[in-house]
């Protein structure tokens, strides 16, 4: 198996661990606030990449540039702007909206590959985009009109900043160390987040604030999110990007919703109807066509 084989199939274990630990973290983010529990997750994810540079690969702290730190800032601002768009679009749309809409970064992705890396957009490309789009749109909706309130703009920015990290991840990715890259910019989120629950999120005084922390289902969210979906899915992903495209990184990932929704319906008690059932096999059908007919990634 081949360096952009690899990649890809390693991606889609990241969608994968997305997808099936969503339903953990929403009944999480019923006891701790949204901001508030995204600001301990990628502290939490920041301070683990760190600890394992620290013991296993720290001559990679001699690497870290101001450039590169820079850069970390961009994908961290990037990667906030979408937790917190979608977080806040919640409030005024439904979570069908803002799954499907989110959702439209996998086309997005390519007409920002073309303008930012100059990567030629192929017929199967884009062939592959819009099948995952109507999957989503099919999975989500399931049959129902999509109907626009004004949280869907939100939504919509926040499908944008998901679309920017992932591309810019492909231009930044083969430039620097992937480890210190990761965790620079797990630590912006982090701390944005936790800016942004202070000033907009009622936590209430600290001993209610622990006793929050100290609830099973938080608990439980945040082992799963700072270690397997925060810290190594986004170590991954910025390795992946080396031997990859950015187009192929987003069809890849519409397959989240696909295992959120398995998830939902073996553990949560969910149905999934007929019409769900065909959009996670156009969104499965669109990545396997652009894994066999998307030009792998000449690694350099």
């Amino acid at each position: 198996m081949n360096r952009s084989r690899l990649a890809d199939l390693s991606l889609l274990i990241v969608a994968m661990m997305w997808g099936c630990t969503l339903l953990i973290v929403q009944h999480a983010v019923r006891v701790l606030p949204p901001l508030a529990f995204n600001g301990v997750r990628f502290i939490g994810a920041a301070i683990l990449l760190a600890l394992i540079i620290t013991c296993f690969y720290r001559s990679q702290w001699r690497l870290i540039s101001p450039g590169m730190l820079l850069h970390s800032c961009l994908l961290g601002l990037f990667l906030f702007m979408g937790y917190a768009f979608q977080t806040v679009g919640l409030l005024y749309t439904t979570t069908s909206n803002t799954g499907f809409i989110t959702g439209l970064s996998v086309v997005l992705v390519p007409f920002l590959a073309l303008v930012l890396l100059k990567h030629p957009i192929s017929r199967f490309t884009w062939l592959s985009a819009l099948l995952a789009a109507c999957g989503l749109y099919l999975l989500t909706f399931a049959g129902s009109a999509l109907t626009l309130n004004k949280g869907d703009f939100l939504v919509f920015l926040c499908a944008i900043a998901f679309a920017l990290h992932i591309a810019y991840t492909g231009i930044f990715a083969p430039k620097y160390p992937a480890l210190p890259l990761a965790a620079a910019q797990m630590a912006v989120v982090g701390l944005f987040s936790l800016i942004g629950s202070l000033l907009f999120e009622d936590m209430g005084p600290l001993p209610q604030m622990l006793e929050r922390l100290a609830q099973p289902e938080v608990l439980w969210a945040l082992l799963v999110s700072i270690g397997p979906t925060s810290a190594f899915a986004f170590w991954i992903q910025t390795v992946c990007q080396k031997f990859t495209t950015p187009s192929r990184v987003a069809v890849i990932f519409a397959m989240e919703p696909v295992f959120a929704a398995l998830t939902g319906m073996w553990f949560g008690g969910e149905k999934l109807g007929i019409m769900a059932g065909i959009g996670c096999l156009c969104i499965l059908m669109g990545m396997i066509l652009a894994e066999l007919k998307t030009s792998p990634r000449t690694v350099q």
